[in-house]
């Protein structure tokens, strides 16, 4: 049938996750730093998300969808145990501590088959949509400004050796010194001689992060 369903922009789309509360249905969720429709039969199409987008990433278009089914909303919600969607990763994965780079040990079970996320440690204050980028993914966090990230290098390649690491994504500010995150990254992809996918962000002064 042809009706009326959101349609999000990912050209647009920052992943701050501000339409997300809004849609009570939980039709929407972020995907890899995207807000994404989750289910056509989710959205009920009346919009309610629209107005809280800053980058007016959400339109309502006319396309072919399965007609809007409030069971299986019900069922959806209540799956995930909540009345309205929620973004806290800790109903998304395990507890993982510690995890600071130095702290954390090279070898341990929560990096097994890991989307393994390195952040500069002031990214979660500096980055307001933050916890959308480390849903799904396990976490290690340090500054290379008051750290060595020689000694960065040696430890990552010492993660990357001895666990099977699914893929790489390095978050870090727009200042000299935390783009040594992002050689400490390279050096240990080189010297574990792993061929493992990298991406990697940059959050820029004003707010916005960008992909290198």
């Amino acid at each position: 049938m042809k009706r009326k369903i959101v349609e999000i922009n990912p050209d647009l789309c920052n992943g701050c996750g501000a339409c997300i509360p809004k849609c009570a249905e939980g039709a929407l969720q972020i995907i890899n730093g995207k807000a994404q429709l989750v289910k056509d039969t989710y959205c009920d199409g009346l919009g309610a998300c629209l107005g809280d987008c800053p980058k007016n990433a959400i339109t309502i278009t006319e396309r072919e969808a399965e007609a809007f089914n409030q069971q299986e909303v019900h069922q959806h919600l209540n799956k995930n145990n909540q009345t309205t969607p929620t973004l806290c990763p800790s109903t998304i994965q395990t507890p993982q501590w510690p995890i600071k780079l130095e702290l954390v040990p090279a070898k341990a079970p929560f990096f097994e088959n890991a989307h393994l996320l390195l952040s500069a440690d002031c990214a979660p204050v500096a980055l307001k949509n933050f916890h959308a980028h480390m849903a799904n993914k396990r976490v290690v966090i340090g500054c290379p400004k008051f750290n060595d990230a020689r000694a960065y290098a040696e430890k990552l390649t010492d993660i990357l050796t001895k666990n099977n690491i699914a893929s790489l994504t390095v978050l870090h500010m727009e200042v000299p010194c935390c783009s040594g995150l992002k050689w400490a990254i390279n050096k240990a992809l080189t010297d574990s001689a792993k061929q493992i996918p990298l991406k990697v962000l940059e959050i820029k002064i004003g707010g916005d992060i960008v992909e290198l």
